[in-house]
């Protein structure tokens, strides 16, 4: 009984379409599995995953040259013993020794001999190598290297071209921010002052009395007026931390309290909803050192977040506890927000916290903050970071992935100093308060 001999593997770097069709033809009809790749980056991680026997690629592709991906394979000692072969319209001899020199077995040109390239490659498959001279292949080294270092330099003045428009558009992005949340608080001031004029007055007071639709429309305008307050109050916020213009007004704060009024701005949320909030300060301290309007907006905001991606009936608990360290001055605060929810994809947990950054389908959300999975902006997280960060402590997330139906949850932890020295501005007193914590 005879052995079915082995398929050998092909792969063929190549960007122009017709080539590209016409080799991987003529190769699997004569008995190859043929791989393809249309630029080098792709083809170095085909290379690399598939370790074909002959490697045969164009020298001048879209991203990399075809010497280029050469010397970056034979740089990997998997590829020492893998043929190499370039295929291409360049004949002149300088190109073909720059070519040996980048670490090419063979070197075939164009138009190409359809009848000819499989007993070609057949010679490369079995060890074969053109012959070069000591001379031509000097010659070819210079010259490669220069060329190396000319696209080298070319590259680098792109990327730093690049780089200063992604400057420039950042910029823009911060200044666009700053202004827009500078406009918009003009209008929802006399939004806000007009609303409470509305309902101060005895007629409409006397209406709302006895008409209960009238009633459910002004409740739902100061509803969507509180939360454009509160999206308002984020850019703002984003805004100040972007540009190093956070200043901290530092007090004693006590920890049960601003966990209270972080929940309280949700009741409505947690009782339609059926969430449970469960508390657990026990061994924590009473008080920290921070600034408490910022603090509770922090709480406001992963509390929000851990009832967005948690179902209906669902449980969050927030726990404190304190590490005491080697002295008072060393002692931190752990705060930690841990839901029920549907977790985190695990690739996301680093990018979470950057602005603007939305782990749900946008066509999920709604203006409801009732809604599961529903609204924001993706902000509330870069602000509880930009918050955290500016008393001197830090935030992360943990989460076994994301799955909405077996519900994995996430937990995000913040640790700070309970004697919180910011990084940025600070205004208060530090040495007259920290004895009354």
């Amino acid at each position: 009984m005879t052995e079915t001999p082995e398929v050998r593997t092909i792969l063929y770097i190549e960007d122009d379409p017709a080539s590209r069709t016409l080799v991987e033809r003529t190769l699997r009809y004569a008995g190859y599995r043929v791989l393809v790749a249309e630029r080098g980056i792709l083809g170095i991680d085909i290379a690399r995953k598939e370790f074909p026997d002959l490697i045969l690629l164009d020298i001048n592709l879209p991203d990399l040259t075809g010497r280029e991906i050469a010397t970056t394979l034979r740089a990997d000692p998997k590829f020492d013993r893998t043929p190499i072969v370039a295929l291409t319209a360049q004949g002149m001899r300088e190109q073909r020794n720059m070519s040996m020199a980048a670490g090419f077995n063979g070197y075939l040109t164009k138009p190409l001999d359809v009848e000819h390239l499989p007993s070609q490659l057949e010679f490369y498959l079995g060890g074969g190598h053109d012959e070069t001279d000591a001379a031509a292949i000097t010659e070819g080294q210079s010259r490669y290297v220069k060329e190396v270092v000319i696209r080298l330099e070319k590259r680098i003045r792109e990327l730093e071209a690049y780089n200063a428009d992604l400057s420039r558009l950042d910029s823009l992005k911060d200044a666009f921010i700053n202004i827009a949340a500078h406009e918009l608080r003009t209008p929802l001031t006399l939004l806000i002052g007009y609303n409470r004029l509305l309902l101060e007055n005895p007629y409409v007071k006397s209406m709302l009395a006895d008409d209960d639709g009238a009633r459910m429309l002004t409740d739902g305008m100061a509803q969507s007026i509180a939360r454009m307050q509160s999206i308002i109050n984020e850019i703002l916020t984003i805004s100040r931390i972007i540009t190093n213009r956070l200043e901290l007004s530092v007090a004693p704060v006590s920890i049960a309290e601003t966990i209270q009024r972080a929940m309280a701005f949700y009741s409505t949320t947690l009782s339609e909803r059926k969430l449970k909030v469960e508390v657990n300060t026990v061994g924590a301290p009473s008080r920290m050192l921070a600034d408490w309007e910022l603090m509770e907006l922090t709480l406001r905001n992963l509390l929000g977040n851990a009832i967005k991606y948690t179902p209906d009936g669902g449980t969050v608990t927030i726990s404190v506890t304190a590490d005491p360290g080697e002295g008072p001055e060393d002692t931190t605060v752990r705060i930690s927000v841990k839901d029920t929810g549907i977790g985190i994809p695990i690739d996301s947990l680093d990018r979470i916290f950057e602005r603007f950054n939305t782990t749900s389908d946008p066509m999920l959300h709604s203006t409801s903050k009732t809604s599961f999975r529903g609204g924001g902006i993706g902000l509330g997280l870069a602000v509880a970071k930009g918050i955290v960060e500016a008393h001197g402590g830090r935030i992360w997330a943990e989460s076994a992935g994301f799955d909405p139906e077996r519900c994995p949850g996430s937990e995000f932890i913040i640790v700070m100093p309970l004697m919180a020295m910011s990084r940025r501005g600070v205004t208060g007193g530090l040495t007259s308060i920290t004895s009354k914590i």
